[in-house]
């Protein structure tokens, strides 16, 4: 009588409210179409590229400007390249203006904080066509390491005004320091892609990670979300 008297009540007993944040809740869904109705914490989505393969999207430091790489055959592409866009705008009928070289394959590309110029990876240098594209393998997503990626500074014009790497094998991802004086890249020139950081005139280049056969989490990720 005894174990079914609490057996009894534990099943009768009301668990405490948990409020949620505030700082949670303004950050819940609300009737944005492009929100599925798990996505609790999404506010608001509004799509600005259609189309084409679109990927690596960062902004600039004056949150005004965002680059980002794509492959589309629409806008006359062979392979990615780096594009630029306003905030306010959408290309779904017009291809955005073009600040790579058109040439080779490029990746990752990062705002200096003057909001002038940004850093980006390109194959350019070794072939000027684009390198074979292989992103898929038995169904699952590869990404091709380059040996002919080297790191560039460019205007917003798509001039090249430095060459930060000339090593042999893989240079890009690179991320740009918030005082714009040093990049951190992912690099293969130990034999192994490893990350390192250099400064932007090319000197005090450091290895940060040494773990052999340990795949080097793209450099463009290293930022603190909130």
């Amino acid at each position: 009588m005894f174990v079914l008297f609490l057996v009894g009540s534990c099943k009768t007993e009301t668990k405490p409210t948990v409020e949620t944040p505030k700082e949670v809740k303004s950050l819940m869904a609300d009737s944005d179409t492009l929100i599925y109705p798990e996505e609790n914490y999404f506010k608001r989505i509004r799509q600005i590229t259609f189309g084409g393969d679109n990927a690596e999207a960062y902004w600039s430091w004056d949150d005004k400007q965002m680059i980002f790489q794509s492959y589309n055959n629409a806008w006359g592409m062979e392979c990615d390249q780096m594009f630029l866009m306003h905030i306010e705008e959408a290309f779904k009928d017009k291809k955005p203006p073009t600040v790579s070289t058109g040439m080779g394959r490029t990746t990752c590309a990062y705002f200096l904080p003057e909001n002038k110029h940004y850093v980006y990876g390109s194959t350019h240098l070794v072939d000027k066509e684009c390198p074979d594209v292989h992103l898929r393998k038995n169904g699952n997503y590869v990404w091709p390491v380059y040996e002919s990626f080297d790191i560039f500074v460019t205007n917003l014009e798509g001039n090249i005004t430095a060459q930060l790497t000339n090593e042999i094998g893989y240079d890009a991802e690179a991320t740009v320091s918030p005082k714009g004086d040093k990049i951190v890249f992912t690099s293969d020139r130990s034999g192994d892609l490893e990350r390192y950081t250099m400064s932007l005139d090319r000197m005090d280049v450091k290895q940060i990670m040494d773990e052999l056969a340990m795949m080097a989490v793209p450099s463009s990720l290293l930022m603190v979300v909130n």
